[in-house]
């Protein structure tokens, strides 16, 4: 599995901190539709999309080396983050609200024996759904707010080793922002303890929806200190959190990041689950229809070796025919000379 980082550099921003070498992006300011996301993520992960994506930002890269993992955090009510210069930014078009439940089927439809990890996260609005090895190595992860309060005060939470600034932990706004900081880092401590994951075969989802910062900014407001103080503490955790799951997947992951100010318009979900797939493997799980199936890249490659190999099979055949000796070689005109003889 690879890991990709998109960080949010400024307001309804795409940008893409970490990448493997197998994913290109190119740097330039080519602004992607907010609702073609997933598609990226898609792309570069190997599954085939619906619809054709004219987006020059995303090159072709390397076929037979997909990436482990793909990481896609949403920052919500921010308008600039500071980040390393390093990470490529593209202007977001039309900032609507997106999920990466097609990316998360299509994992699970093609990786269902193997079990990967899918993990999709919104803390503040205590919605989580995970699927596969998620289950069982994110168990003791913190998912409702409750949960989430009484882990900050625990010995080894981020309060004891995160300089707070202007921030408080009397106030539970200022909690709720911290909260997601520690699922950050218990996302990260609870997937050390299974490294092996890191190394198989199958790709693995992270999808997570911070909005505490919007909420700091709405209740101090965003020229006060607390939320200056907030949006430098979550770079730090975002960068950190970026380099420690490109760490664990051995470099071999992308993680990517949408900074947005507000969404033109409310999430709409579909009802259908990822664990429903299994009632009806035949349907098509967008009731659309789609120019190439998940097989396109298999099926691909065994045309292609498969004319190679035919082409190099006629040279060959013809190359012996033209230099064939028919005196000798040919057992037709072998039989002919015999029979001329004879006669």
């Amino acid at each position: 599995c690879t890991l990709c980082l998109v960080l949010g550099v400024c307001g309804d921003e795409f940008s893409i901190l970490r990448s493997p070498q197998s994913v290109v992006f190119r740097d330039g300011g080519w602004p992607i539709p907010g609702d073609r996301i997933p598609d990226v993520a898609a792309l570069f992960m190997g599954f085939s999309i619906e619809e054709d994506l004219p987006w020059p930002g995303l090159a072709a890269g390397d076929l037979f080396h997909r990436p482990r993992a793909a990481v896609l955090v949403t920052v919500k009510g921010v308008d600039k983050l500071t980040l390393p210069a390093k990470g490529i930014s593209y202007p977001i078009e039309n900032a609507v609200p997106f999920s990466l439940d097609s990316v998360a089927n299509a994992i699970h439809n093609l990786f269902s024996e193997e079990t990967p990890v899918v993990l999709q996260l919104a803390p503040s609005e205590e919605r989580v759904y995970m699927v596969g090895k998620a289950n069982s190595v994110f168990e003791d992860l913190s998912v409702t707010l409750r949960q989430l309060r009484s882990r900050l005060f625990q010995d080894n939470s981020i309060l004891s080793s995160l300089p707070l600034n202007s921030l408080s932990r009397n106030n539970e706004v200022d909690l709720l922002f911290l909260s997601e900081l520690q699922v950050l880092r218990d996302i990260v401590t609870l997937l050390s303890r299974h490294k092996h994951l890191a190394k198989d075969h199958s790709p693995d989802l992270y999808s997570l929806e911070l909005s505490g910062l919007e909420e700091i900014g709405k209740h101090y407001g965003e020229d006060s200190q607390q939320f200056k103080d907030a949006s430098q503490i979550l770079v730090d955790a975002l960068q950190k959190f970026a380099d420690e799951m490109y760490n664990l997947y051995g470099g071999n992951a992308v993680v990517e990041m949408v900074a947005v100010k507000a969404f033109n318009s409310p999430l709409t979900r579909k009802s259908r689950s990822i664990l429903q797939s299994s009632q009806s493997e035949t349907d098509n799980p967008y009731n659309l229809a789609y120019p190439y199936n998940y097989n396109y890249s298999v099926i691909f490659n065994i045309i292609l070796w498969m004319m190679l190999g035919l082409a190099l099979a006629v040279i060959v055949i013809s190359y012996n025919l033209w230099n064939m000796d028919p005196g000798y070689d040919s057992i037709i005109y072998r039989m002919t000379n015999q029979k001329i003889r004879m006669d």
